[in-house]
């Protein structure tokens, strides 16, 4: 696979993109795609459909291994011209949504269309009722497709409700007040979940659903990282539990009953 420092140079000739959010994420976007591949059969043109793709930094990874990827978010991301060039260059087909708690946007494409749907660092995010939402994820997913999840694990050692002092003295935890009114954001990263809760999500949603792959992950740090953080990286290597990262695979083997939560209001 393409090196950190090669992947980045990808970017730099078509605009603005956050080069150090890259860089610290990179071994995320190369292990999901790495772990999803491990028994895989990869057809090149396999139809990904990519669920908050931002600046494009898993799409264009899975590109390059000719893919045929859909790239979704908002339309202050999406709608950019160094977006769409990027996009352009590899084949990248982009979807303006504005509304992800009604994707009115995905309409277009026909049922059982997309192959695979990544849903990478984005359930954490999801802060509405999100069943309209996965109920177009259900149309659009072909039997025998798989959905790709990777959130943040509640119990790894490096959440902020076990490191920050303000926790522990009635300040709260997760994302600050400040934070809240300052950052310009869609929907806060507001919910982390434990691997049990990630399965659970995906039963309720459909007894169709079934759990292919369930693990806790710890993707390495940078060689400039400071020494605490290398310990702490260590730590959380030896204890699953305590790993940063969840990656979570969802497979439909057949449409039989759909999804099956109703939201509880009229």
């Amino acid at each position: 696979m393409i090196s950190r420092e090669a992947y980045v140079r990808l970017f730099d000739d078509y605009g603005v993109t956050d080069v150090g959010y890259l860089h610290r994420h990179w071994p995320r976007f190369r292990n999901t795609k790495e772990i999803f591949e491990r028994g895989v059969n990869r057809v090149a043109g396999k139809r990904v459909l990519d669920i908050g793709a931002h600046w494009l930094h898993q799409a264009v990874l899975f590109a390059l291994d000719s893919y045929q990827v859909t790239a979704v978010d908002f339309p202050e991301s999406i709608e950019t011209a160094s977006i769409a060039n990027l996009a352009h260059a590899y084949g990248i087909q982009l979807v303006s949504c504005d509304d992800l708690a009604h994707p009115a946007a995905l309409s277009g494409f026909s049922d059982g269309y997309f192959d695979v749907i990544i849903f990478g660092e984005i359930l954490e995010h999801l802060a509405f009722n999100p069943v309209a939402l996965w109920r177009e994820m259900y149309r659009l997913l072909a039997e025998g497709g798989r959905i790709v999840v990777t959130t943040p694990n509640c119990y790894a050692a490096t959440r902020r409700r076990f490191v920050e002092l303000r926790y522990w003295i009635g300040g709260g935890a997760g994302i600050t007040v400040d934070e809240i009114l300052a950052t310009p954001s869609r929907g806060h990263h507001w919910k982390e979940y434990s691997l049990r809760e990630v399965e659970r999500y995906f039963k309720l949603l459909s007894p169709d659903f079934v759990i292919h792959r369930s693990i806790h992950i710890e993707d390495e740090l940078s060689t400039d990282a400071a020494l605490g953080q290398q310990i702490a990286a260590r730590i959380r290597r030896s204890i699953p539990v305590l790993r940063s990262r969840l990656h979570v695979e969802v497979s439909l083997p057949a449409k039989r009953s759909g999804i099956v939560v109703e939201p509880h209001w009229s």
